[in-house]
């Protein structure tokens, strides 16, 4: 028998309107029936898939790249380490130099979260919607180098507003099928342990480039 001492929901809820990416379309949420009329009820979600906590597949960037339904499940679980970036200015690039003191922690197929606080921010301020840190190329390069299969992050996005929702980040992540998530919930209460066992699979969307995660760190006894 399996004992869990701990599970944290790192997943940011979806609602109507609720917070994403500022050129898409808001999502929206609709009722195809109510209880009152219809005797159940039943919802129809709007969205693109690139909101709240999700995850890109290559295709994102790469009509030849994998898509959601083409990556191994067993890609989406696995050992994942925290990474304290907490304070970190806004929109400061994730380099190097933020990444090497946890070198001896990072091993190969670990799934890295960067904790920048941006989960806190989550709403409709300028701050959260443009200025959240994000991942450089160098850094990506370097966790490339430690074989990581995934790396998470509490932004909008692995990339910068600036740099237009990713080059260099995304490109050096998913040329060499790093899958990147986004938008986690990523508190301090993850910093309670050096590691976890994380569980991120997305919907299975057949020939799409994203998909919606529910992403729970687990860890046992």
């Amino acid at each position: 028998m399996v004992n869990i001492k701990k599970i944290i929901d790192l997943s940011q809820p979806l609602y109507h309107n609720c917070p994403g990416w500022a050129t898409y379309k808001m999502t929206t949420v609709n009722y195809e029936a109510v209880y009152p009329v219809d005797g159940f009820t039943a919802e129809r979600l709007d969205l693109n898939v690139h909101t709240g906590t999700h995850m890109d597949a290559p295709f994102h960037f790469y009509p030849d790249g994998k898509k959601v339904d083409e990556i191994p499940i067993g890609q989406f679980f696995g050992e994942a380490v925290p990474i304290n970036l907490f304070g970190i200015a806004p929109e400061e690039p994730i380099g190097r130099k933020h990444l090497e003191p946890y070198a001896d922690k990072v091993k190969p197929g670990d799934i890295v979260l960067l904790c920048t606080g941006w989960s806190e921010k989550r709403g409709y301020s300028n701050d959260y919607y443009y200025e959240w840190p994000f991942l450089s190329r160098e850094g990506a390069e370097w966790l490339v180098e430690k074989q990581v299969k995934g790396v998470g992050i509490d932004g909008l996005s692995i990339g910068g507003w600036a740099e237009g929702n990713g080059p260099p980040a995304h490109e050096v992540l998913l040329s060499n099928e790093v899958w990147p998530l986004e938008e986690l919930n990523l508190t301090e209460e993850l910093f309670t342990e050096e590691r976890w066992f994380l569980s991120a699979a997305p919907l299975k969307l057949q020939g799409f480039g994203g998909a919606p995660v529910r992403a729970v760190a687990i860890k046992f006894e």
